[in-house]
């Protein structure tokens, strides 16, 4: 703790010592013309204020090509008035019957041509909002942390696109009550615009070059200056909802001739309120929200995982601050508060500190016990009270150091954990990251709920929920290069055996693991390939007696080629693990993927891995097999997209040819888009291994991100047994109204 406490300190005084606007920032600078009244979007840049500004040419190819002139003409135009940031795109293209575009849902345009317009407002090279129009209008918006993505954060702005005989353009018009920015009387932004060319290979544009040898995306980009007097900006927004549904269930959902039940229609209505009193701040509280998923989750084959499995938020509430929330170490988990009765949300950055606090009273709480070998999830009906406070210090070119603490209450239980965390970026493109968290508990008594024998390795604990208290520690640290051409990176991980964080997804304890990765890139750039390159990782995993539980070394490669086909393959050479007392030490293995775009009506895809794993049960055993997945998108029309997805699972003894298992997931999406507000989809899935099938059919009618109305239902079958054949064994109706008032 003394050598990070050290570490730390050298960090912010050498960030204080040597901070610097990065080169481009101090090279590419535009300034933004100030308008008087608002700009009349046509997507044509028809309005005749466009001419005030001065045309910023795009005009690097930065992928694939390095910093090679731009094999189309493309400019941005910049203008601002009180109320609203505008960009105004102009799209050459000399082979117009090649533009890749679909009318699609928000957030569903990566495939197609694109603008793109990035910019940092608080200069600091940490955090940027992104946002993406294709030629058809449609709209994307990404929230940027360091070199993370966050697809699911959502913004309300306006756009508009039109297509013309040898260009096409785009109008972007973000207010200002959308995005945060410093409250000072002339803004300094970061800002990188572009435009993505599909063709034969994924090509981006730019108006700025990109030094391949400097991993920091934002410190890439221009300077935005000239905004001025947009300071005092605040937004109230109030969103309310009301859903209807009515739900029927098999008495005995094990049995098809117990008689199906349908339900009385219930109504529910809750809603939500969000305050921006200045654009650092932002205040959010819910009551009695509905947290209903109506983009369903994939069904995972979990036949051999004995490890909870991971799926990603989809709830509105929480998707605003995750960029703050998540840390390396997964200590927050929002699906952990389960069904809220309320919940509130406090989100902001001054100065050089960003903060976020998040409040919820869950009415059925769920457990995520995690151990050496395996985890338990526990739902429950038990009342839970969630705190969770974030704080960062950020030093400029993703440098920070954070604090993080969660906290749970139960009747006579908690689970309280805290550390801090940090990311250093020095020399240019070394990174040195870490975090460590300290947890302390106090178990549920409820052996009904949970018990276990599994004991906590060198203490007197189990797992079980019986009343015991204890504490743990979590540490996570990592030094690495990312560079044009060769990178690499050494990590150490720490969990004890008592370490618990029940606001979070830590599935796994007992364990020490070293992790060495490395990879070499080059670029060819030729008529075939545009980048290939080859890997490594090895690693070493130990418990808390000093067991080895885990070795293993891998190497691979791949290529990115024209026709946009990427693909890569690993093999394992030496595969070791220790799992129940067997030890397994010719564990081979190849993995694979394959991905291609070759046109815009057609992509397909295959992953996998084939060879030796081990059997998970009671009773291990050495298997061989394979995990298969094949996924195929067709696009008939530019209005309608089917996508088909296919999972199999093999593994069967390699002593005696005994089958363990042998099952697949077959799933199909299609969808019309009627309009960019208006669709219809269709989801259906078959799951081999438990015999059940699935259909959602859903109307969705979007007027922005939050303003919906939805009318569909979930059907779930099950194939039982002959003679009984395939029957409903539970279904739903239900519509949902939501509407965004905004002041």
């Amino acid at each position: 703790m003394r050598l990070i406490a050290t570490t730390m300190c050298l960090t912010v005084l050498g960030s204080i010592l040597f901070a610097q606007l990065p080169p481009n920032q101090q090279n590419f600078r535009v300034n933004a013309v100030r308008i008087d009244r608002d700009i009349e979007l046509t997507g044509r840049l028809s309005d005749p204020l466009w001419a005030l500004a001065p045309e910023v040419p795009i005009s690097f190819e930065v992928q694939p090509g390095e910093n090679i002139p731009a094999p189309q003409r493309t400019f941005v135009k910049i203008l601002y008035n009180s109320e609203y940031f505008y960009a105004g795109f102009v799209c050459y293209d000399t082979d117009m019957a090649r533009l890749r575009a679909n009318v699609s849902d928000r957030d569903k345009l990566f495939d197609d041509d694109f603008a793109i317009l990035i910019i940092d407002t608080y200069g600091d090279n940490q955090r940027a909002y992104q946002f993406f129009v294709n030629p058809l209008g449609i709209q994307a918006d990404i929230l940027r942390s360091g070199n993370n993505e966050d697809s699911s954060w959502d913004a309300i702005w306006y756009s508009a696109a039109a297509v013309g005989d040898s260009s096409w353009t785009v109008e972007m018009a973000i207010p200002f009550k959308s995005i945060r920015f410093p409250p000072v009387a002339e803004q300094r932004w970061v800002m990188i615009a572009g435009r993505h060319y599909p063709r034969s290979s994924r090509a981006f544009f730019s108006w700025t070059p990109f030094d391949r040898n400097n991993p920091c995306l934002l410190c890439q980009g221009g300077t935005l200056e000239g905004i001025q007097d947009v300071e005092a900006t605040t937004a109230l927004e109030v969103l309310p909802y009301v859903v209807g549904l009515q739900s029927g269930a098999l008495n005995n959902r094990d049995n098809p001739s117990s008689g199906f039940v349908n339900g009385a229609f219930r109504g529910r209505v809750g809603g939500g309120v969000k305050y921006t009193p200045n654009p650092g701040l932002v205040i959010d509280a819910v009551i009695n929200p509905d947290f209903s998923q109506v983009e369903t989750d994939a069904s995972q084959i979990n036949v051999n995982t004995t490890f909870a499995l991971f799926y990603p938020e989809k709830r509105p509430f929480f998707l605003e601050g995750t960029d703050l929330f998540n840390t390396r170490i997964s200590a927050f988990y929002s699906r952990q508060i389960n069904n809220p009765l309320a919940a509130a949300k406090v989100t902001g950055k001054s100065g050089a500190v960003s903060f976020a606090y998040l409040a919820a009273a869950d009415r059925n709480s769920t457990f995520i016990i995690p151990g050496e070998e395996r985890s338990s999830f526990v739902t429950s009906s038990l009342e839970s009270y969630s705190n969770i406070a974030r704080a960062r210090y950020d030093m400029g070119n993703e440098s920070f150091v954070g604090g993080l603490l969660t906290t749970r209450n139960l009747s006579g239980a908690h689970n309280y954990v805290g550390g801090i965390d940090w990311n250093y970026l020095f020399a240019g493109n070394f990174y040195f990251r870490g975090q460590v968290l300290g947890s302390s508990t106090k178990e549920v008594n409820d052996p009904n709920l949970f018990s276990s024998s599994q004991g906590f390795r060198n203490t007197s604990f189990d797992a079980g929920l019986n009343g015991e208290s204890y504490s743990g520690t979590a540490l996570r640290i990592s030094l690495s290069k990312n560079a044009r051409d060769f990178s690499y990176s050494f990590e150490y991980r720490d969990i004890s055996p008592t370490f618990q964080a029940h606001n979070g997804f830590i599935t796994s304890n007992d364990s020490r693991r070293i992790l060495i990765n490395s990879l070499y890139t080059w670029y060819p750039n030729t008529a075939l390939v545009d980048v290939a390159f080859l890997f490594s990782e090895g690693g070493l995993r130990f418990n808390y007696s000093g067991e080895r539980k885990e070795r293993y070394f891998v190497i691979g490669g791949g290529m990115n080629m024209k026709a946009q086909t990427n693909w890569n393959v690993g093999l394992i050479v030496l595969g070791q693990e220790l799992f129940k007392g067997a030890y397994f030490d010719n564990l081979p293995r190849i993995s694979f993927n394959l991905d291609s775009r070759p046109s815009d009506s057609f992509s397909f895809g295959v992953s996998g891995d084939v060879g030796r794993y081990i059997y998970r049960s009671r009773m291990p055993r050495l298997g061989e097999g394979h995990n298969l997945s094949p996924r195929i998108t067709l696009k008939p029309t530019d209005k309608l997209q089917i996508n088909l997805s296919y999972s199999r699972s093999h593994l069967s003894s390699v002593e005696t040819g005994e089958l363990f298992f042998d099952g697949y997931i077959a799933r199909a999406v299609g969808v019309y888009q009627f309009t960019p507000e208006f669709f219809i989809r269709l989801i259906s899935e078959y799951n081999q291994f438990s015999k059940s099938v699935q259909f959602y059919p859903l109307i969705s009618y979007k007027l922005n991100p939050f303003t919906i109305f939805y009318a569909g239902s979930t059907h779930n079958l099950r194939e039982f047994d002959e003679p009984s054949g395939v029957y409903q064994t539970e279904r739903q109706f239900f519509v949902k109204l939501q509407y965004l008032w905004r002041e």
